[in-house]
């Protein structure tokens, strides 16, 4: 009938993402099916491949965009999707991102600003809201652990210094490289993030631990304080 959605449960097996999944395997289908897959069904007047392809060209067809909205923005932006459809596609791009994090934290070693943001942007590209985090590492650049110090509002965090060298020193780091985001989408410095730079620097330089880089992280680009000549390692 014109003007009504069709149940999937009608469409011949190749336009069925759930059939093409099972035949073909989980690479044969697009995004768009992958998506539909999430969100199980539709709305009257509007089949799951039109809602999730409306979803998408919204976001640029760019997961990292879709990545950035929630749950209650989700529910408040499009029509037909409720709680439990939000719920899954936030729950699936936070799943994605785990998944990077653990591939990121396999390697050992970060001896470079290239792999230092390959470590750090799974967990800050796509936040609304500035977070800093610090990996500790030895003297062989092996990494000991990670830790998010703080988690603010759009533009600011609060860095405790502090805190900082106390958990270094419980774990016996002899280095370490910080980063936070800018939800802006500029990679820039300012001010206060080349004078948080320095005071880490030179608290460090007191207790024999190295600052090795600081990054700056906005979506797929970033800053490194070591690739500007700004921060000396040395």
């Amino acid at each position: 009938m014109c003007g009504q959605s069709i149940p999937m449960s009608s469409w011949a097996k190749d336009d069925k993402p759930r059939e093409k999944l099972l035949q073909k395997g989980v690479s044969a289908l697009s995004t768009n099916e992958l998506l539909a897959i999430l969100l199980r069904s539709g709305k009257v007047g509007e089949s799951v491949l039109e809602l999730s392809r409306r979803i998408l060209a919204d976001c640029g067809n760019e997961l990292n965009n879709l990545a950035r909205l929630g749950i209650h923005e989700l529910v408040k932006k499009y029509n037909g999707i409720g709680v439990a459809k939000a719920a899954a596609i936030v729950v699936a791009m936070e799943m994605g991102r785990r998944r990077m994090q653990e591939k990121a934290g396999e390697a050992p070693v970060i001896s470079s600003s290239g792999q230092a943001y390959s470590y750090f942007a799974p967990l800050l590209r796509d936040l609304e809201h500035e977070e800093f985090w610090v990996v500790f590492l030895n003297r062989a650049n092996r990494i000991l652990g990670s830790e998010c110090l703080s988690s603010g509002g759009m533009n600011s965090t609060v860095i405790d210094v502090r805190l900082l060298f106390r958990r270094a020193l419980e774990i016996k780091a002899s280095a370490l490289i910080v980063a936070h985001n800018h939800p802006s989408a500029s990679a820039s410095p300012s001010g206060q993030d080349r004078a948080i730079t320095e005071k880490i620097r030179s608290s460090g330089a007191l207790l024999d631990i190295v600052l090795h880089d600081h990054l700056i992280i906005a979506g797929n680009d970033y800053y490194s304080f070591v690739d500007e000549g700004i921060l000396n390692p040395r």
